[in-house]
């Protein structure tokens, strides 16, 4: 009804927030993001094929990527700080913060993770699609961001075949 209606600072944000056009259309313009939703939280046993993880799950769209699967690591930091927000002051039951993006080390994005923690939010990153050699990568030696940061909140996840085996990207 372009009203703030629960005077969060966010006009209309009933689905979530477009923190890369800064809107309330957190549509995904690459795909990825509504892919991985879908492993999350699909209803199974609908003949559609799909079963998430979740079935029973509601999940916020916080979106900050644009079509290329490019944005930057500031805008990353408002999404979670938004969803830090909506647990902390409104009372809105996040549990969980899917984040299958790499980016930059910055302090405002530990500070991000931190809050979380206050929140006793579960911090999900991917582990990057890193592969020497079939052996994958060290984020240990070889960081990569937010999964580096070595939280105490964070499970980082990395991608496997069809047989277990590490994926070739």
């Amino acid at each position: 009804d372009g009203i703030d209606n629960d005077n969060n600072g966010f006009i209309d944000d009933v689905h979530g927030w477009d923190f890369r056009n800064n809107d309330a259309d957190p549509m995904d313009d690459h795909r990825h993001g509504t892919h991985v939703a879908g492993i999350i939280g699909a209803v199974g046993n609908n003949s559609l094929g799909v079963t998430g993880v979740a079935q029973r799950t509601s999940i916020m769209a916080l979106k900050f990527l644009d079509d290329r699967n490019s944005g930057y690591t500031s805008d990353a930091v408002r999404a979670i700080n938004y969803a830090t927000m909506m647990s902390a002051d409104f009372d809105t039951n996040v549990r969980v913060l899917n984040n299958s993006y790499t980016g930059q080390r910055s302090t405002a994005l530990e500070n991000a993770l931190a809050a979380t923690i206050q929140e006793d939010i579960l911090f999900v990153s991917a582990s990057g699609n890193g592969n020497v050699l079939g052996r994958g990568i060290d984020i240990d030696n070889d960081p990569v961001y937010p999964a580096s940061l070595n939280t105490a909140n964070m499970l980082v996840a990395g991608a496997t075949g069809q047989f277990d085996e590490m994926a070739r990207f």
